[in-house]
């Protein structure tokens, strides 16, 4: 059966009802969306500060292929699998984007039988949340503009407004637009653009933001714009619209709680991309996850280069949290991918190819446990055409380099094909006390800090940029230079160039852009020609997602 098949055959039970059983949260904590979703109040999440934390397991991959890894299914099925050996554990995972569900990589709700459900409205709208986020980030966008056209008492230079417009879809026609056309009833000519909303700095901020009052603190210190000086910024403060911003994520900034498969809850929030943003669910989330659980595991975006990298350096680092261990998810064919074998032809052995493509996850694998100071559990996820002599490959070099690495078969079987990546993990998080090693310091300057992630990870001989990108950072420096950097770059490839599979070294990384991201507390660079907008493929998945006269979403992967 499909995924969705599968998950509209499961037995859900009221999400009230497992949250009282499994976690003794009371009812009137839960604000209900249906019978199956609820978002927890942030007065409840308050009142457990003083609980003892729990540990802190993530995972991650090696860089992605056409063949798909399997990040978030096994997420799902490390964590039926503990709760199945009696460890009171939750799951941490971002929500979807829209984007990319009617785009190439379809669902972000586990495969198989290691899935979060209700599939559908977890893939689809949701409780709103990316709704909210992106209609506070127009607002602002149209407080801008407003305010221009009412006299601009501010001074805002329109040549440099630095705050685009979203929405949840792939449309690369977006990408550049002309604004104010038909008269001056409709305002002033200016370019401007559209990004998608995981790429907003309002989510990036609902993700980090640890109050309300936070929350409306970040959003004030966006910067929109500078005036004709070049120098002076303009707040979203200065429009006033912090409040309003604010006022419309006052459910959003609320974590939501789903269950999986197998009945055990999950905590869905927030979905900020790896590539383009910072990859991690909220801050929130999994602060309330070590709080109700002895274990909470979630998962950072794409390969361990981008998001393992961004949850370490700049997720923990701003929030204080000590992760216990890595799980690094492979596949046979991600890594026969990687040495070089077309997606047509993955489901045939081919023992070269796939001890070529080992390079991939052995540098990834370097990283976790080298620069990020963290153990590290390779996990192979199980696909029915790999062959014994495949997977004996894989072991064998994973324990020459004397890493732990365990075949799971969840997405065939749930949590029990899981247990043994449980005890495995189980074994490090329980004997070690947490915690990990950022790949810079903050005091090292910006550009030192784009060079540190680019060569000790990435593998790269330089870091290079034009003289204007160069002076950019520069300016930033004077004011920002103790915040981390947030490099957009495929997520392909260790470099800029989605094509060059493995582990490429010696190659040049080129800053094309740099943004401030000011409330989120970041720099975002753009290296290569990251786009911030993705297109649609030319056979988008909308093509063959329906929904019969019964009201059944059909298609949808």
């Amino acid at each position: 059966m499909s995924d969705i098949e599968i998950a509209q055959q499961s037995t859900m039970l009221p999400i009230i009802d497992i949250a009282a059983e499994k976690f003794n949260i009371p009812a009137e904590n839960l604000d209900p969306y249906g019978h199956y979703k609820a978002k927890i109040s942030l007065e409840y999440i308050d009142s457990l500060t003083d609980k003892k934390d729990g540990k802190l397991i993530l995972v991650t991959a090696v860089s992605p292929t056409p063949a798909g890894e399997g990040k978030t299914t096994t997420t799902v099925g490390l964590g039926d699998a503990m709760n199945r050996l009696g460890k009171k554990t939750i799951m941490c995972l971002r929500e979807p984007s829209l984007g990319p569900c009617f785009g190439i990589k379809g669902g972000a709700a586990g495969g198989g039988y290691s899935q979060v459900v209700p599939m559908e409205d977890i893939n689809l709208h949701f409780t709103g949340d990316f709704h909210a986020i992106g209609v506070a980030h127009n607002l602002l966008s149209a407080m801008i503009d407003n305010h221009i056209n009412h006299g601009n008492e501010l001074g805002i230079d329109s040549r440099r407004i630095k705050w685009k417009r979203v929405v949840d879809m792939n449309d690369r026609a977006l990408r550049e637009i002309i604004i104010g056309q038909g008269g001056p009833a409709n305002g002033y000519l200016r370019e401007d653009g559209y990004d998608i909303v995981v790429a907003s700095e309002v989510m990036a901020i609902l993700c980090l933001a640890t109050s309300r009052a936070d929350l409306k603190e970040r959003l004030g210190r966006i910067v929109v714009a500078y005036k004709t000086d070049k120098v002076t910024a303009i707040y979203a403060r200065d429009l006033n619209a912090q409040g309003a911003m604010a006022a419309l994520l006052k459910d959003a900034i609320k974590p939501n709680l789903v269950q999986t498969l197998e009945n055990n809850l999950a905590i869905i929030h927030g979905g900020p991309f790896a590539n383009i943003a910072h990859g991690c669910n909220t801050v929130t989330a999994t602060k309330t996850a070590l709080k109700l659980a002895d274990y909470a595991v979630t998962e950072a975006g794409f390969g361990a280069d981008l998001g393992a990298e961004k949850f370490i350096d700049i997720k923990c680092r701003m929030a204080d949290l000590k992760p216990s261990a890595v799980v690094l998810v492979a596949t046979a064919r991600a890594l026969k991918s990687h040495g070089g074998v077309t997606k047509e032809k993955l489901n045939h052995e081919n023992l070269q190819a796939l001890d070529a493509g080992f390079v991939n996850l052995e540098r990834h694998l370097n990283n976790i446990t080298q620069h990020f100071g963290l153990p590290c559990v390779v996990c192979i996820n199980h696909f029915t055409f790999d062959t014994e002599a495949e997977i004996a490959l894989i072991k064998g070099k994973c324990e020459a380099l004397g890493a732990p690495c365990v075949v799971s078969k969840h997405w065939a079987e749930g949590g029990a094909g899981a247990e043994d990546l449980a005890r495995e993990v189980l074994a490090i998080v329980d004997n070690r006390e947490p915690g990990c090693t950022y790949v810079y310091e903050d005091k090292l300057p910006l550009w030192d800090k784009i060079e540190a992630i680019a060569t000790k990870l990435y593998g790269a001989a330089e870091v290079t940029a034009s003289q204007k990108v160069k002076g950019e950072i520069k300016v930033l420096q004077e004011q920002y230079g103790h915040f981390p950097i947030c490099i957009a770059k495929t997520q392909m490839s260790f470099s800029t160039d989605p094509t060059v599979i493995g582990a490429p070294s010696g190659h040049t990384v080129e800053i094309t852009e740099a943004r401030l991201a000011n409330g989120a507390g970041f720099i975002v660079v753009i290296a290569g020609n990251m786009m911030t907008m993705p297109g649609l493929p030319k056979a988008p998945a909308a093509e063959r997602i329906d929904i019969t006269d019964a009201g059944v979403i059909t298609g949808l992967f």
